[in-house]
């Protein structure tokens, strides 16, 4: 196996990017969005939500998960009202420190290439 250019790092945030799996009626809009917004600020004050944003582009929120396995972010996103509705689907990407740092340390040198 060839030797990897830099260490493996450990996930420490998932980012999850949300879509509508179809738009909203008006009527859900109504029932579920009253409910979406207390949960997902439930989520952020049990510290489960880092950061939250809106896409430009297409309709749906990305989410700064503070957990490490993506199964984790996968269950908080579904048990959410949109969720659980089936209006929402997340892509998520596994994140970790940015390896290249680890060449700022002392041992980083010696390690480098293992």
């Amino acid at each position: 196996m060839p030797k990897r250019p830099f260490p493996v790092v450990p996930t420490t945030r998932i980012l999850a990017i949300g879509q509508f799996t179809k738009p909203p009626t008006p009527e859900q809009i109504k029932e579920l969005f009253p409910k979406e917004v207390p949960a997902t600020l439930r989520l952020y004050l049990a510290g489960k939500i880092d950061q939250w944003w809106i896409r430009q582009a297409q309709p749906g929120p990305v989410f700064l998960l503070n957990v490490t396995s993506v199964e984790e972010a996968r269950v908080l996103m579904e048990e959410l009202p949109l969720g659980q509705a089936g209006l929402m689907k997340h892509e998520f990407i596994e994140l970790g420190p940015l390896t290249p740092l680890h060449l700022l340390l002392s041992e980083g040198w010696a390690n480098a290439g293992t």
